[in-house]
């Protein structure tokens, strides 16, 4: 069993930048892909990135392509987000997961352990 448990969301004016992590426990932190997901007021939870296990590679969602960065230290069994220009519509809760599916996945159902989430807030 693998618990998750993100920090560093918090208010932010738009161009600004946070840094989330999530520091896993439990299990054995390189097994798994690690993701991050969040979900905006009234809309579904939905893809931001994800890294490999083992670090070397990595896939960002279009919409975050080129601002956030996604990346890993498995020696402090840690996952992190790197979020630089936020945008008003960037706000939303964080999660982070880790899939033991070795897919590099999206899907949200290949995801084996899900964090309770981490609020961003961007003011205009």
């Amino acid at each position: 069993q693998v618990q998750l448990v993100e920090s560093g969301g918090g208010l932010v004016q738009a161009g600004g930048s946070l840094r989330l992590s999530c520091a896993a426990s439990g299990g054995t932190f390189s097994r798994y892909d690690m993701g991050w997901f969040r979900q905006a007021p009234g809309k579904e939870r939905e893809f931001v990135a994800v890294i490999m296990w083992s670090g070397d590679y990595t896939t960002h969602a279009d919409s975050v392509k080129g601002r956030f960065t996604i990346s890993r230290d498995n020696a402090k069994n840690t996952v992190y987000l790197q979020m630089d220009s936020l945008k008003p519509e960037d706000t939303a809760v964080y999660y982070c997961a880790a899939s033991a599916a070795g897919l590099l996945t999206r899907l949200q159902t290949s995801y084996n352990y899900w964090g309770q989430g981490t609020q961003v807030t961007v003011s205009s």
